[in-house]
């Protein structure tokens, strides 16, 4: 199962933050989120809110991220945030400083060398393939509960 397990979220306190830390609370993992100062969550759950990047990943199985910027940002904006975020890119440096076989996560669609490096998301410490794959699935039993078939 997953509880226990230690999961990090790296980037912007946005609503995919929020609710890998409300699942963590749910299934008893430790969601940790690691944030520059303006971009942060506000508390939410259990999960722990920080800017300390290290600390954050430390003894992590996963860590997660998203994109940094989207598409209604404006370009000023936009830039102001890549500035902000680049300390928090998913890079494997990062993932050293995480548990022993630590895997990276993403929910899609990414922007290669933003905030996540390509020899991550094409690399063998990834699953955010096969995390696409199993979202697929989730979605099309959804979707069969919905219209009711």
């Amino acid at each position: 199962g997953l509880e226990g397990l230690v999961v990090a979220y790296v980037g912007d306190g946005n609503n995919v933050a929020r609710s890998l830390a409300e699942l963590g609370a749910t299934a008893g993992m430790s969601v940790r989120l690691a944030s520059p100062r303006g971009y942060e969550l506000a508390p939410v759950a259990s999960a722990l809110v920080t800017d300390d990047l290290p600390a954050a990943v430390d003894g992590a199985s996963a860590i997660y991220t998203d994109v940094w910027v989207s598409m209604n940002d404006d370009p000023e904006s936009a830039a102001a945030r890549r500035r902000a975020l680049a300390p928090y890119q998913l890079n494997d440096r990062l993932l050293d400083l995480a548990a022993p076989n630590a895997i990276a996560l993403h929910c899609l669609p990414a922007h290669p060398e933003e905030e996540i490096t390509e020899q991550v998301l094409y690399g063998p410490r990834q699953r955010i393939w096969e995390q696409a794959e199993n979202r697929r699935h989730a979605q099309k039993a959804l979707l069969e509960f919905l219209v009711g078939s």
